[in-house]
């Protein structure tokens, strides 16, 4: 819960998984009308430490941990394009063919909103709090380019949108990473208080002291369990239950009850596809997600006004369509999962990447 320029950025190393086979992604990026090769074209996965870019030719190659991924490929003046790719091919190649932007739809619909002069001043925070977050480790980011954010205030729908000229730069000096985010858009809706935002991040390791890297090391640890990539990886792995896991699911007759699921591999919930080695998970209802290892942060515990003594992390789900879950925690389609509770409260200051390891 994206306005393009080249990112220059050169192949970035991932943290292996342990036993975890690789396979290649490669291929070339051409201009839909001339096929001439597109030079220094971004690719990489979303929400990865992994990208490269093209070469001369228009060539590309990538290295990948089993798992699925969404590919990127962005190029000044081109649409972005959105691939999926998964490890049930040992070796994929691509021939992709990029179109030109329509910048006249954009400069419509610029002209035709109400843009604030001083957007910054008076929504900047608003707009960190809700993309970034408020938790600590949101608080220890640091937006590095706020100058490329244009802000609009849609008095009909009472909805604030924000746009940026350029990929947002932010460094999060809790987890040691270095994010490049291509926002698509941030829409936030004040009738019922809810913020949506749209596009693709890029993780860079940041530099330091080996001292600061091992602090580093503990946090991305602490920030990781109970995290909705600890469960995706917990359920694709059948240790739901070993790993602190409760799912309980929203009673019919008592919205407010929740019910636990004794068996949540049970098939009206859960399957799993040995022929392309990925796990389908579909909830007739909202279901709810209890995290018992660690206690919520007073942080949030003090935001929401619940009491001192809750013991467990709970979120809430709506799935609006069966998702499909990758062994590296990547799942499709995102848009069909609605966090509420906990995970909620959880941000971009709190994401960790796909080939992050314990």
């Amino acid at each position: 819960m994206r306005l393009l320029t080249t990112l220059c950025i050169s192949i970035f190393a991932s943290i292996s998984f342990p036993a975890f086979a690789q396979y290649s992604v490669s291929g070339k990026i051409v201009d839909s009308a001339s096929k001439e090769p597109l030079t220094g074209a971004s690719v990489f996965c979303q929400n990865t430490t992994l990208g490269t870019i093209t070469n001369k030719q228009g060539e590309f190659s990538l290295s990948l941990k089993s798992g699925g991924y969404e590919l990127i490929i962005s190029f000044t003046g081109y649409q972005t394009k959105q691939i999926r790719v998964n490890s049930g091919n040992e070796a994929t190649v691509l021939n992709i063919e990029m179109v030109k932007e329509d910048k006249s739809m954009g400069e419509v619909i610029i002209k035709s909103s109400n843009e604030v002069k001083d957007g910054w001043e008076k929504y900047g925070s608003f707009f960190v709090d809700n993309f970034i977050g408020t938790t600590p480790n949101a608080k220890s980011c640091v937006l590095q380019n706020p100058e490329v954010l244009k802000f609009y205030f849609l008095k009909k729908s009472n909805k604030l949108r924000v746009l940026a000229t350029e990929p947002l730069l932010i460094s999060n000096k809790a987890l040691g990473y270095n994010l490049r985010y291509q926002l698509d858009s941030f829409v936030y809706q004040y009738k019922t208080d809810i913020s949506l935002y749209r596009g693709y991040c890029l993780f860079s390791e940041a530099d330091t002291t080996e001292n600061v890297k091992q602090a580093w090391t503990k946090a991305r640890a602490k920030t990781y369990s109970g995290s909705k990539l600890h469960f995706m990886r917990s359920y694709f792995d059948s240790t739901l239950a070993e790993e602190g896991f409760i799912i309980g699911l929203l009673d019919e007759k008592d919205n407010m009850r929740f019910d636990q699921v004794k068996n949540p591999y049970d098939s009206s919930y859960y399957a799993f596809i040995d022929s392309t080695n990925e796990a389908e998970l579909d909830f007739p209802t909202k279901f709810s997600v209890t995290y018992n290892k660690i206690k919520p942060e007073p942080e949030y515990l003090k935001k929401f006004n619940l009491p001192k003594n809750v013991a467990s992390q709970i979120s809430y789900i709506e799935l609006l369509n069966t998702i499909v879950i990758k062994e590296n925690g990547y799942y499709a389609d995102q848009k069909d999962w609605i966090n509420q509770g906990y995970w909620s409260w959880k941000n971009l200051g709190d994401q960790l990447p796909y080939d992050y390891a314990p």
